[in-house]
């Protein structure tokens, strides 16, 4: 008698073959549906690291607002809270810049996305066909930062802790300066006496000359750090309006 051929082995992971190629988008429709989904994709990671941006800046305003209640609030608080604070903000500043490079990742393949491609299909322009898909495709391939990290310092230096900067440094001339603002001082007046006003901003060992030269020159440093990077800076393809 002949016997019935046996059924086949079920395939399993253990028999599957080498894994094919990753299909590709055919069609307009495709292609259309795969550039709205990495739109949406590219739009969630820079808005993720915009988020980390504004964190850090709202830790650096808490800091500055927290300093100045404790430092301007009673005499006997030391003009030391003020210059401490100066460095916390320096530090969220330094942080702030890393985070800053990684967001322009993001946003300049959103902009590029959206200024060559949507906007030629809502308003077309001639010279709107440039290779900016290569483009697009290196930087997904090879990801790189757009720019340096003192550039990235100088830009959030001049959009928000540039001003922060100045209101600590408003706010140590203050407390140096102003007698009620010193222990054991009348209320009365003001301190314009330049021996009186070195001996306050003395820091322990440190004379007040020296601690105000110190002062004078990180801020003097900052002025010329975002001076250099206003001149040197070159708006590319995101327009005026960006952070």
């Amino acid at each position: 008698m002949s016997r019935a051929p046996l059924p086949e082995p079920l395939a399993g992971p253990h028999h599957e073959g080498p894994p094919g190629p990753v299909p590709q988008p055919r069609g307009s429709g495709e292609i259309i549906t795969v550039l709205a989904h990495y739109h949406r994709a590219e739009i969630g990671r820079m808005a993720g690291w915009r988020d980390r941006i504004d964190r850090t800046t709202n830790w650096a305003i808490t800091v500055i607002a927290a300093m100045l209640s404790v430092s301007l609030s009673t005499p006997t608080a030391h003009h030391g809270v003020l210059l401490f604070a100066m460095l916390l903000v320096l530090l969220l500043l330094a942080i702030e810049a890393r985070r800053y490079r990684f967001f322009d990742v993001y946003r300049a393949r959103v902009r590029r996305l959206e200024r060559f491609y949507y906007a030629q299909i809502f308003a077309p322009l001639p010279g709107g066909t440039l290779d900016w898909t290569r483009d697009l495709g290196d930087s997904l391939r090879r990801p790189s930062f757009r720019i340096s990290l003192a550039a990235a310092v100088a830009r959030r230096l001049r959009r928000n802790y540039g001003w922060m900067f100045l209101i600590l440094l408003f706010a140590w001339v203050l407390k140096i300066t102003s007698p009620s603002l010193q222990p054991g001082s009348s209320p009365a007046g003001t301190n314009h006496a330049i021996r009186d006003i070195l001996e306050n901003a003395a820091l322990g060992p440190l004379p007040g000359w020296l601690v105000a030269g110190l002062v004078a020159t990180f801020y003097g440093g900052l002025a010329i750090f975002v001076l250099r990077s206003v001149i040197g800076e070159r708006e590319r393809d995101e327009g005026p309006v960006h952070v």
